[in-house]
């Protein structure tokens, strides 16, 4: 009786072991094989981003937005003051009226001296001079009209309007500033296509191919979104003569949080190698105990083994083991409750 009491108090705890084991977070032992992966720091900018400055001088008299507004695309950012321009359009378009009046004038003449030239009551010369006087009037008309185009063009630009919908990003200039040409009043982007930069040595971009699989790590978003994979790679054909880089654009797939110019990130490159497997685990997995580096190997039955690995280079979240465990096994993400089950 007292062993058959034993026997199910065995049963049960190693049938809440293995409870227990199943509950842990565990993490696959990958099989990759390949060459090495280069980790490199990048940021993540926009695709589309433009410093708005004005066109004409001015003092700024109204200011719609502040960063981190989002506007629609032609909406209002910067009125400039365009007291001077507008008056200036006015006279062009009162000279119009007046250059108008003149044509209408030579018209009439030109038709009276048409019809005298028939009745043969003047010279042809004096025809021709009327004809002259009329064109002359004409072209006139069309350089005011021209110039009354110009002013009123002007005018337009003393408001300032988004050319896209996207996010400002910087309002460098205030209510009651001057405006100069080419002088940025702020910064706008658009949130819906960014990308990350990176740079490349020189001696590892021809181990990139533009099929790789770049993995990005966008470390203050939060964990579902933290690891990303670059929808396009885009190297530029130009390397910096002081590092002896290039740049790798990395396209961002669309993403449900937002990320914002100027974020840090970390790209890792897959270089081409001699195709020699490798196997990872991850990094958090690993337990240090004095001497020991080991992992927690969950098994299929649900057990736990401290298995003694013998590691290698670290690859951002995982690092490579070369001897220890293989292949499709399982190890145990939170050490500590590991061990309890241990």
């Amino acid at each position: 009786m007292q062993m058959q009491k034993k026997a199910v108090l065995v049963l049960m705890m190693l049938s809440s072991v293995i409870a227990g084991a199943a509950e842990l977070a565990t993490g696959l032992v990958r099989d990759t094989r390949g060459g090495d992966i280069h980790i490199a720091d990048g940021v993540v900018e926009a695709v589309r981003q433009s410093v708005i400055s004005a066109q004409v001088a001015g003092r700024i008299t109204q200011l719609t937005v502040k960063a981190g507004d989002r506007v629609k695309q032609g909406q209002v950012l910067v009125k400039i003051d365009s007291q001077a321009a507008t008056q200036q359009a006015n006279v062009s378009l009162a000279q119009v009226s007046a250059a108008k009046a003149q044509l209408e004038v030579a018209r009439k003449e030109l038709a009276r001296q048409q019809h005298l030239f028939q009745k043969q009551y003047i010279s042809q010369a004096a025809l021709d001079q009327a004809e002259a006087q009329f064109k002359a009037t004409e072209a006139g008309v069309r350089g005011m009209l021209a110039q009354a185009g110009a002013a009123n063009t002007q005018t337009g630009f003393f408001t300032l309007v988004a050319p896209y919908a996207g996010t400002v990003a910087e309002v460098s200039t205030e209510v009651g500033d001057m405006a100069l040409p080419g002088k940025p009043l702020l910064t706008l982007y658009d949130p819906s296509e960014m990308r990350v930069v990176a740079a490349l040595p020189q001696s590892k971009v021809t181990q990139l191919s533009v099929q790789a699989v770049v993995r990005l790590e966008l470390t203050t978003l939060p964990d579902a979104q933290r690891w990303q994979q670059a929808r396009s790679i885009n190297i530029l054909p130009m390397a910096d003569a002081g590092s002896q880089t290039m740049q790798v654009r990395l396209g961002l797939p669309a993403l449900t949080v937002p990320v914002t110019p100027g974020m840090f990130a970390r790209a890792y490159f897959p270089l081409a190698g001699d195709k020699q497997s490798r196997l990872l685990i991850p990094l958090r997995a690993v337990v240090h105990r004095t001497e020991l580096t080991a992992v927690y190997v969950v098994t299929p039955k649900g057990q736990v083994q401290l298995r003694q690995v013998r590691l290698g280079k670290q690859q951002g979240d995982d690092i490579e083991a070369l001897a220890g465990v293989s292949a499709g096994e399982r190890v145990a993400l939170d050490p500590i409750a590991a061990s309890r089950m241990h």
